[in-house]
C-alpha cells in the first residue's frame, strides 16, 4: 500500500518549491520553512542566494546574523561565510588563522527565480521546474494576491486547486452561484512529470461589462485548461469565449511543515487594458474565492493526500485528481527507486 503523501515527505525533498517572493528578499537574512526544514536567504552581489538556517560550528540560525556586503556573519560567534557558503573567517582564532575544511555552509541543489517566484530544490530534482508562459507574455498583465498562510496539505490544496466538482457548493458566494452540478466529460493528457485537461462549460459571467450595456447575455461559455507539474506546481488558464479575453492564475504551494502551508497565487489577464482599479478588483475576488477554499482545506482531520486509489471512491468527475495521485505516486517510487 502506498502511504498518503504529507507536507514532510522525504521524496519532496528531490522537487522544486516556491519559498519566497523575489521582493521579500532583502540584503539581510530571511528564514523560510520547506519540508519542515528552515532555510536562509538573502541576496548577495545582487543574486539571490540560499543555505540550510544552521552554522556549521553550533548550528545556530544564520537568520539571526547580519549581512556586511556580500558576507553573512553568524550572530553565536561571528563567523562569517561568503556568498559561495565558504568560511572566510573565525574571530576566536585570530586573524591569518587555518580555517577548518568543514566549516562550510549547506546549499541547496537548485535555486531559480521564475514567473514572480523564487523556487528552490533541496536535493537533484527529479521533475523539472513548471513553466507559465503567459508570464513572459507583455500582452498580460500580473496581479500578485497576498501570500496567505493556511493549516493545510499541500497535495490536498493541489487536489482541491484540480477539482471541478466543488464549484456550486464552495464558491456559492463568488461564481459558482448557478453553475451546474454536473461535470462535462473531458480526458487527462500525461506528460512525463505534468498533465493537462481542457473543457468548456456555461457561466454567468457576472464580470463581462458587455453584459450590462447588452451587448452579450449573461450566460456564456468559458474553456478551461488545468495544468500541473509535480509536485505542487499548478496553472489555470479561462478562455471566455464570447466576451474573449484571458485570464490566469498560478497557484505554487510551499509545504512549510506537517500541518502550514504558504500560497503564493498569481493573476495573469490580457483584458484589463491597464486598469489598476480593475486588477485591484480581479485580485480581490481571487481571495474570496481562495478563502472559501481554505474554509474546507483548513478543517481536514488528516494533512496527507492519500496516494493509494483504493483509499477513496473516485468517479469520471475526478480524473484531474485521480491523475494527481498517480503522478505523485509515481514520483515518490521514482526517487525511493
Amino acid at each position: 500500500m502506498v502511504r498518503p503523501l504529507s507536507n514532510v515527505d522525504p521524496s519532496l525533498r528531490r522537487c522544486w518549491h516556491p519559498v519566497a517572493r523575489p521582493s521579500e528578499v532583502t540584503e539581510q537574512p530571511r528564514q523560510v520553512l520547506l519540508l519542515g526544514e528552515p532555510w536562509v536567504l538573502y541576496r548577495a552581489g545582487g543574486r539571490i542566494v540560499a543555505f540550510a538556517d544552521r552554522c556549521p560550528h553550533r548550528r545556530t540560525p544564520l537568520s539571526l546574523g547580519q549581512c556586511e556586503g556580500d558576507t553573512l556573519q553568524c550572530a553565536y560567534h561571528g563567523w562569517r561565510f561568503d556568498a559561495s557558503g565558504a568560511c572566510i573567517e573565525i574571530p576566536a582564532l585570530g586573524r591569518g588563522a587555518r580555517l577548518p575544511p568543514a566549516a562550510r555552509l549547506s546549499g541547496p541543489a537548485g535555486l531559480a527565480e521564475a514567473h514572480g517566484i523564487v523556487f528552490l530544490a533541496p536535493e537533484e530534482p527529479i521533475a523539472p521546474l513548471g513553466s507559465i508562459p503567459e508570464a513572459d507574455d507583455p500582452s498580460f498583465e500580473a496581479g500578485e494576491l497576498p501570500t496567505l498562510v493556511a493549516r493545510a496539505s499541500a497535495g490536498l490544496l493541489a487536489d482541491n486547486f484540480l477539482d471541478v466538482a466543488h464549484f456550486p457548493f464552495v464558491h456559492a458566494g463568488t461564481f459558482g452561484a448557478g453553475e451546474a452540478a454536473e461535470v462535462p466529460q473531458y480526458a487527462v493528457v500525461r506528460d512525463d512529470w505534468s498533465f493537462t485537461m481542457s473543457y468548456e462549460h456555461a457561466f454567468a459571467n457576472r464580470e463581462d461589462p458587455g453584459v450590462a450595456a447588452g451587448i452579450r447575455p449573461l450566460v456564456q461559455t468559458r474553456r478551461l485548461s488545468y495544468r500541473l507539474t509535480a509536485p505542487f506546481h499548478l496553472r489555470l488558464r479561462i478562455d471566455f469565449v464570447e466576451a474573449k479575453g484571458t485570464n490566469v492564475i498560478g497557484f505554487f504551494i510551499q509545504p512549510e511543515t506537517a500541518d502550514s502551508c504558504r500560497l503564493f497565487t498569481t493573476l495573469w489577464r490580457d483584458d484589463l487594458s491597464g486598469d489598476p482599479a480593475r486588477m485591484a478588483e480581479a485580485v480581490e475576488f481571487e481571495v474570496a474565492v481562495l478563502r472559501e477554499d481554505l474554509r474546507i482545506q483548513e478543517s481536514f482531520h488528516e494533512l496527507a493526500l492519500p496516494l493509494d486509489p483504493t483509499a477513496e471512491v473516485h468517479t469520471r468527475a475526478d480524473r484531474t485528481t485521480l491523475e494527481l495521485r498517480r503522478v505523485l505516486s509515481d514520483l515518490v517510487a521514482a526517487v525511493e527507486g
